[in-house]
């Protein structure tokens, strides 16, 4: 029987969830940057084979400190990703589990498979010089890991509170790997095909993602704006699209970054204007890669003080 099912990944800031749900998909379809929320939509990632249709679900970080409207936003996504899931893929970074990482874990539902993934093994694995010690220490992580998660938390660096706060439950696999791994991400497949329920294909074969032209340019543009600006701008900037149409075989697009300070707008800019230009061409040569066709691109910057703490804002731009 053929098995389609959804998959959530979820985890803290920065885990390498879309890089893993790029990886998994072949085809770079969720931004990523090292500045924490890149990720602030939930974002359908589509895999067909001959015996399953795999449904990733990526998902904002989970915010545990600055709570803005923006934020309770994001984290609204995750908790309501939650209860619509088939499988729940569990995202930290491998050797390491900590007090942030426990506040996720009390979301998990436990009526649900939840599979954890030990990822940046690379990265883990560079810090050893000595095989012997790094597969000693990815041994004690991995058995960490395997125990209940009332037992977890009591052992967790940084936990204050009752553990019996947390459900009597257990991974149901422990997978560390990385998603620059071709082989790790294939293995990752032949497990999740084993939780998926039966049933027919929700999307055609050939699909990669449910979001369209429109969203994927927005997000890409979002994208050059963190890669560019460094750790100068705050994650407070967001993409508008005004028009996105048409010409022929071109793709005429105008969209506004918005900011929250005149100060950002500065930095985003640039001298003469040469910042702005390098955002605006990098993204849209990635817009010619992924639309397979030209992009006529346009780019202004507006100042809206305050937007990620106002509702309409946010419900206009498609953050509930």
């Amino acid at each position: 029987m053929f098995k389609c099912g959804t998959i959530a990944l979820i985890g803290r800031p920065n885990m390498g969830k879309s890089t893993l749900l790029n990886a998994l998909v072949g085809q770079k379809i969720s931004i990523t940057s090292r500045k924490a929320q890149t990720t602030r939509y939930r974002i359908a990632g589509i895999q067909t084979n001959q015996n399953a249709q795999f449904i990733f679900i990526d998902t904002p970080g989970f915010q545990t400190r600055i709570m803005n409207g923006l934020n309770q936003a994001l984290n609204r996504t995750v908790t309501s990703t939650l209860n619509d899931v088939d499988v729940i893929c569990f995202v930290v970074e491998t050797g390491y589990f900590g007090a942030d990482d426990l506040k996720v874990l009390r979301l998990l539902p436990k009526d649900k498979p939840v599979l954890l993934i030990a990822n940046k093994l690379d990265v883990f694995a560079s810090r050893f010089e000595d095989h012997q010690q790094r597969d000693q220490a990815l041994f004690e992580f991995m058995a960490q890991m395997a125990q209940s998660w009332p037992t977890l938390a009591q052992e967790t660096k940084g936990f204050e509170g009752d553990s019996s706060q947390y459900q009597s439950a257990e991974f149901s696999e422990v997978i560390p790997m990385s998603a620059k791994n071709k082989d790790d991400v294939q293995g990752l497949y032949a497990i999740l095909e084993g939780y998926l329920p039966e049933g027919e294909p929700l999307y055609a074969s050939d699909a990669l993602t449910d979001r369209s032209e429109r969203f994927m340019a927005a997000e890409i543009l979002r994208e050059k704006v963190f890669r560019f600006t460094g750790d100068e701008l705050p994650y407070a900037s967001s993409v508008v699209i005004d028009q996105f149409k048409m010409d022929g075989r071109m793709r005429r697009i105008a969209a506004t970054i918005l900011v929250d300070r005149e100060n950002h707008k500065a930095m985003i800019i640039g001298e003469k204007g040469e910042r702005l230009k390098k955002i605006s061409t990098d993204a849209r040569l990635d817009m010619e890669k992924l639309f397979d066709g030209k992009v006529f691109l346009e780019t202004w910057v507006k100042v809206k003080r305050g937007w990620a703490d106002d509702q309409a804002e946010l419900r206009s731009q498609g953050i509930e």
